[in-house]
């Protein structure tokens, strides 16, 4: 795939699962309105919108990364031609699900609202249950042993301290 369909293919994917999970999913839940709080939630509205920020970057770097290092888009029907373990891969296997997470997430901690931190963990639930059983096995078969290997040094969810390079592992396969 030429990187213009790349970019094409990833904008239009970032719209339609993104911006329908973390955009206007958590807008159905509540129509982003701000809890009534008994207690001082400023603390928690910092947190959250900082969640947002941080994680929409993120995920923006992760869909760009897709489409002119893998020469695809996050979409199934129109996957990498290489597999993507640079930038936030190196760090997480499963960045850009981590980040819509956190974007739900944090618009419950900013508007103080309980339904949508409901609904984040009905988003982080579908997520686990489609990446184990869906995407997972079909990296395996696309990428083989060198999904294999990404696997071994970059967890799902919980990210490294240090990035892992696909280098790393190569080199010490034909030094060690």
């Amino acid at each position: 795939m030429n990187k213009a369909s790349a970019a094409i293919g990833t904008t239009v994917f970032f719209f339609l699962a993104p911006g329908l999970v973390a955009g206007l999913g958590p807008w159905w839940v509540n129509g982003w309105r701000y809890a009534s709080a008994r207690w001082d939630l400023r603390p928690l509205r910092w947190v959250g919108a900082g969640l947002i920020v941080v994680r929409l970057t993120g995920l923006i770097e992760c869909f760009a990364r897709f489409a002119v290092q893998g020469r695809g888009t996050p979409a199934p029907v129109m996957p990498t031609e290489t597999l993507v373990v640079s930038g936030l891969y190196g760090y997480v296997r499963n960045p850009m699900y981590v980040a819509v997470f956190a974007i739900v997430a944090g618009q419950g901690l900013l508007l103080g609202d309980g339904r949508t931190m409901v609904y984040a963990a009905c988003v982080w639930t579908a997520f686990t249950l489609f990446v184990v059983l869906y995407e997972e096995p079909t990296l395996r078969r696309r990428y083989g042993a060198q999904y294999e290997a990404y696997c071994a040094h970059v967890r799902r969810w919980l990210p490294r301290l240090t990035p892992w390079k696909a280098e790393e592992a190569r080199t010490r396969r034909t030094d060690g």
